[in-house]
């Protein structure tokens, strides 16, 4: 599966922006997808999962109640509505896809995903 992420920019602390992520290839709702963020210095960072369906989410600690992470699985896409933006959000956002087991746990794990996007910058001014 080819994935292209697209909606970063520069926006100002407070503000809101919205991540998506187009699939090709395969058939999106075979995979799992994820979102990983990487700042400048720093290693990359799980953000947020979402099952196959969308039924099920997860989200790391400090992104949880600013972040939604969602997808369309009839436009084959995912999404991440970041809201209350800070400047520590600044970062190259991935998306990432990999195979699930309909009974399977959501990965936190970089390693695991299998298909990855080119990223796209998110800057927050302070």
């Amino acid at each position: 599966v080819q994935l292209q992420a697209s909606g970063g920019g520069l926006v100002q602390a407070g503000d809101s922006l919205r991540l998506s992520c187009a699939a090709s290839g395969r058939t999106f709702s075979m995979y799992a997808m994820g979102w990983f963020r990487q700042a400048p210095g720093k290693e990359r960072e799980f953000v947020a999962a979402i099952s196959r369906g969308g039924g099920t989410t997860e989200y790391a600690d400090s992104m949880k109640g600013r972040f939604t992470i969602s997808r369309d699985n009839y436009r084959n896409t995912a999404y991440l509505q970041m809201t209350a933006l800070k400047p520590e959000d600044t970062a190259v956002y991935y998306c990432a896809a990999r195979s699930q087991i309909m009974t399977a746990p959501l990965e936190r794990n970089d390693e695991t995903y299998s298909y990855w996007g080119q990223g796209t910058l998110v800057t927050v001014s302070s």
